[in-house]
């Protein structure tokens, strides 16, 4: 039997890829008001985005248990996969990775972990490239390194209405956020090392929409690329970003993706978010 693949809900994969790949997904765990659901099962991205417009509701999240990752794993092994591989949100954002070593330690060395250094399709871009070597026969080395080698050839970008939400969840330190804020300053933000950095400001969301598609284009530099693209409550700006990206790229773009983004991200990001996330192919 094929290598396994394993991922988490915060690849936000459209969902008609989960088993076209082969794929099992472990869900985070959403907060509302002290209440947990699972996300994407118990707690859709509206939720988060109604409890988060009602100011005296908190939302946060929690990474997956490790006996959440030990039930998968022992499961495929026992049907007789010959390893898994399982790539996850990264572990500058959040304890999924580390969980998901903490069990993978149970089981030696037939369960490998990878941390994507990124969410969304910049965890999912990864978890396909590992699903697609794992189908042409690739052994757990291979599956292994073809998410890694997919890690570095992806790159996400991001705007956010305001980095009030990313600060309360301590995904960025005041000081960002306080930038982000003055005058009324769109932040966009991008993920180089596996944590969330300030990386360009804009005074409208038009025209942080438009820098993302700069930004997008000059991350695919000459290569054939596979696209992205997430929102939260703002399917406009998905459009938007579809369409404009699709012409500046013309015929090097090949895959494309669109999908909204979970609650997980909702709780840190705030409605309005807009997001691309290119894969450069080799």
């Amino acid at each position: 039997m094929p290598v396994a693949v394993v991922t988490d809900s915060s690849a936000y994969l459209p969902p008609e890829l989960v088993p076209a790949y082969r794929l099992t997904v472990v869900p985070l765990t959403v907060v509302l008001n002290g209440v947990e659901g699972l996300e994407g099962v118990e707690i859709l991205p509206s939720d988060a985005i109604r409890a988060l417009s009602a100011r005296r509701v908190a939302v946060s999240t929690s990474r997956p248990s490790p006996e959440q990752f030990v039930r998968p794993y022992r499961e495929l092994l026992d049907a007789g996969a010959d390893g898994v591989v399982s790539v996850h949100l990264s572990a500058g954002l959040s304890g999924t990775v580390e969980a998901a070593e903490l069990a993978a330690a149970q089981f030696g060395d037939r369960v490998r972990v990878v941390d994507s250094r990124s969410c969304g399709m910049g965890l999912g871009f990864p978890a396909l490239a590992a699903a697609r070597a794992a189908a042409e026969g690739a052994d757990l080395a291979g599956v292994r390194a073809a998410a890694v080698d997919t890690v570095g050839r992806t790159t996400i970008f991001f705007y956010v209405d305001t980095l009030e939400f990313l600060r309360r969840g301590g995904r960025i330190n005041a000081a960002e956020a306080l930038l982000g804020t003055a005058l009324s300053v769109k932040p966009i933000l991008h993920m180089p090392n596996g944590g969330i950095v300030l990386r360009d400001k804009v005074r409208t969301a038009s025209r942080g929409v438009a820098r993302l598609v700069e930004l997008a284009v000059e991350a695919a530099g000459d290569a054939p690329v596979d696209l992205a693209v997430h929102h939260l409550a703002a399917p406009h700006r998905a459009e938007q970003l579809l369409a404009a990206l699709t012409t500046r790229l013309g015929d090097r773009l090949h895959e494309t993706y669109v999908s909204e983004a979970g609650a997980a991200v909702a709780a840190h990001a705030g409605p309005g978010l807009a997001c691309v996330v290119i894969h450069r192919r080799s």
